[in-house]
């Protein structure tokens, strides 16, 4: 209600209780003394003391409940003291009764009146706040959903979709805002799978890679992370989608990278192997043909045709590429290195320790390649390990004579025969026995190297590499590509670098 419709008598009302307390108390008891006043003044029969409910609303509003009845036991004294009434025992008692009845009433009603619309202020304060934060909330979580460079959805039951973002539009090659209203299972048929939830069975969360389709039809490799939840308009599904066909791609060609590195070091390997019996076959082939008993066989002539063709064969280089090696910050590399491997040493039982130099140079590597020799190295640890029953592992990274070393050093007892170590196909290797023999090949392809050192209580391997030299350290050493070590030749960056022939 507003002033303007109010009627006059409401808006004095109005008037009066507005103001502080102590405002409020003043008014009231001007009003009791004006009533009182003229109670005493006027002469005749004409009682005023039901003027004092006024003054009863006044206090109602501001005092307590033993405060009201204080204030309309004075106004009942007031009352019966100025009135013109004979006060008499069986008469006067219930007058007064009544009288303070009323004006305890009417404060009470009133103080009643305003806890009733401070409670329910206070109510709709707290209702407005809440919609308010929920509004900010909403507001929030619609800035996030359509600025996520995911796909965001949420879909119904039948499985059409209720909500999505312009990215999971812009993943499915659709106009913003057509892909409401359209069934997921077009674009994504595993979600078909997924049950809904009912009032016996608890909501459903998980994530799962499936092949996703695109609006013209291409096919893509999809990450989906979904939860299912309740409505009381019905089960819902809301997922976030990721395109992973890139990372897909990027993974499966540095598979192809190493598979073929891998394989041009099996391949050099296997060829040298061949050269060394061919060697020998040829001298027992020319030695038999210096007897001139089989010199006009047909037999033995087509033979050391055949030992020259095999030879041609192991003699066949493959194709050098590039190398991939650069300048590589590998205190960042143990760090990606300790996330993949931690996590696992811990469930086999395994304390690893790890110890950093801080400042490290840059060194001269490939950075999957030298992740790959660190993996093989973790991994002939925790195999040497396995029946040991203390298992620790330490990790150290440090700068030695002008080389950075990484060293592994585990508790998993010594090496029986150290010489044959990085030798190729070893026969009572776990596996191929080319795990130590190609990683040391990849630690030599960038101009490092990798070596054994037995200890009392275990083994350690030593990955040594080659700093990225500034142009201070280049002046130092000379002409920029020799380290004070050994005479070893150090990689310009920005220059391709041959990859170094492995030999066992």
């Amino acid at each position: 209600m507003n002033k303007e419709s109010a009627s006059p008598a409401t808006f004095m009302l109005f008037f009066l209780l507005r103001g502080s307390r102590l405002a409020v108390l003043l008014r009231a008891g001007f009003m009791i003394a004006l009533i009182a006043f003229a109670d005493w003044r006027v002469e005749g029969n004409i009682p005023l003391g039901f003027l004092y409910l006024f003054p009863m609303l006044l206090v109602g509003s501001v005092l307590r409940r033993w405060q009201i009845a204080i204030v309309a036991a004075l106004c009942t004294l007031l009352t019966e003291f100025f009135d013109s009434y004979q006060w008499l025992p069986e008469t006067g008692v219930a007058r007064d009764i009544l009288i303070f009845a009323a004006f305890v009433g009417m404060g009470l009603f009133v103080y009643e009146l305003v806890r009733s619309r401070q409670i329910t202020m206070q109510h709709v304060q707290e209702i407005e706040g809440e919609i308010q934060a929920r509004r900010d909330a909403e507001e929030q979580l619609k800035i996030l959903v359509e600025s996520s460079p995911a796909a965001i959805f949420t879909a119904n039951s039948e499985g059409r979709v209720l909500l999505a973002n312009d990215a999971a539009h812009r993943m499915l090659a659709l106009p913003t805002g057509t892909l409401p209203g359209q069934l997921i299972r077009e674009y994504l048929p595993a979600l078909v799978n997924v049950p809904a939830p009912d009032q016996n069975q608890p909501a459903f969360r998980t994530a799962m890679q499936c092949r996703g389709r695109r609006h013209e039809g291409e096919v893509f490799l999809a990450d989906i992370w979904f939860s299912t939840y309740r409505t009381s308009a019905g089960s819902r599904l809301a997922a976030m989608v990721v395109d992973s066909s890139e990372d897909f791609r990027s993974r499966e060609e540095f598979n192809l990278h190493q598979l073929m590195a891998g394989s041009r070091i099996l391949v050099g390997a296997v060829s040298h192997e061949i050269r060394n019996v061919c060697g020998a076959i040829a001298v027992v082939h020319q030695n038999l043909a210096r007897g001139g008993a089989l010199a006009q066989s047909k037999d033995f002539e087509a033979l050391g045709t055949l030992i020259l063709a095999l030879e041609k064969i192991a003699g066949m280089e493959l194709r050098q590429v590039s190398n991939a090696a650069a300048g590589l910050d590998l205190q960042s590399l143990l760090e990606e290195l300790r996330i993949i491997v931690d996590p696992a040493l811990r469930e086999d039982g395994i304390a690893v320790k790890w110890e950093i130099q801080s400042g490290l140079p840059a060194v001269w590597a490939d950075r999957q390649s030298l992740m790959q020799v660190f993996l093989n190295l973790i991994k002939n640890s925790e195999r040497a390990m396995q029946q040991k029953a203390r298992r620790e592992l330490v990790i150290r990274a440090k700068l030695d004579n002008g080389r950075v070393a990484a060293q592994f050093h585990d508790t998993g007892g010594g090496v029986a025969n150290p010489e044959r170590l990085f030798r190729p196909f070893q026969q009572d290797a776990q596996a191929t026995g080319l795990g130590l023999y190609l990683s040391r090949a990849f630690v030599r392809s960038f101009r490092g190297d990798l070596r054994y050192e037995p200890k009392p209580d275990g083994s350690s391997f030593i990955v040594e590499l080659s700093p990225v030299l500034s142009a201070l350290d280049k002046e130092a050493y000379g002409n920029g590509n020799q380290d004070s070590v050994g005479g070893r030749p150090q990689p310009v960056p920005g220059e391709p670098q041959p990859v170094a022939p492995s030999r066992t």
